[in-house]
């Protein structure tokens, strides 16, 4: 018997608790991590639904996003990122989406 991958292990655990921020962003990070950003797009948007304070989500949403060429989604996802992490006096985390929005052009 085959074991099951993080991915499935993450997905069951979502099955049970959909509502959990860290089991959404933990399988977002694995689409992150198979190369489907699509799938992690649409992950980290549902969490950023979900908890809207989650900051890390915007970032990759953001960078996700871009590599899917939706870069006005992005620039907009980006934006109430930067506006969550200053509130939350999260400086690093609105620098870092500062300079993914400056790179999009």
């Amino acid at each position: 018997m085959a074991s099951k991958s993080r991915k499935q292990q993450i997905e069951e655990m979502l099955a049970a608790d959909p509502d959990d921020p860290f089991l959404r962003y933990g399988l977002a990070m694995e689409y992150v991590s198979a190369g489907q950003p699509g799938e992690a797009a649409r992950c980290l948007q549902e969490l950023i639904r979900i908890s809207p304070e989650y900051v890390p989500a915007y970032f990759h949403a953001g960078k996700a996003l871009i590599e899917l060429g939706r870069e006005d989604e992005a620039r907009a996802v980006l934006r109430s990122g930067i506006a969550v992490a200053t509130r939350k006096g999260e400086g690093h985390a609105a620098e870092e989406m500062e300079g993914l929005l400056d790179g999009i052009g």
